[in-house]
């Protein structure tokens, strides 16, 4: 992706669609004295650059009967690179991994998992660690509440 140079008016821009990306043009222009065109014309750049890398709806898990959301710390069996990429490659095909992160400390990887009920979460397990020969160890919590779930991005540039 090209690098790009952000002033304060694209962080104005960001936080308005980090908050909310169906926000039109002449909304936020108005709000940050731009005309819409020119706002437009920064999100366009914004998008080419990566610096907008997706826009999607973000979906309330109970409304769907996802009702579980579980924290797993993963240790694999070896640290080589072919074993941590064919993990990245599980999670990434697996749709109950809602987010995965490569770590330092004890663990290799910290998953955050959606699932509907128990049993749904002990056939991910099966499928996940069970059936991986290098997965050494995982410890699971379960989050009891949904506290402050998101994706945004401090920006405290601009």
């Amino acid at each position: 992706m090209p690098a790009v140079d952000l002033d304060k008016l694209d962080y104005e821009i960001l936080r308005r669609l980090q908050d909310d990306s169906r926000t039109i043009a002449e909304t936020i222009g108005a709000e940050v004295g731009l005309s819409a065109a020119a706002v437009q014309r920064r999100i366009k750049r914004l998008r080419h650059a990566g610096v907008i890398s997706r826009e999607v709806a973000v979906i309330d898990p109970p409304s769907v009967g996802v009702h579980m959301t579980f924290i797993v710390m993963v240790e694999m069996e070896r640290e080589r690179l072919e074993v941590l990429d064919a993990f990245r490659k599980q999670v990434l095909a697996d749709s109950a991994v809602q987010q995965c992160y490569y770590v330092t400390g004890s663990a290799d990887f910290i998953l955050v998992v959606q699932c509907r009920d128990m049993g749904e979460f002990e056939a991910f397990t099966r499928r996940m660690f069970f059936d991986n020969g290098e997965v050494r160890h995982f410890t699971t919590s379960v989050a009891m509440d949904r506290v402050k779930v998101g994706l945004t991005v401090p920006l405290n540039g601009g």
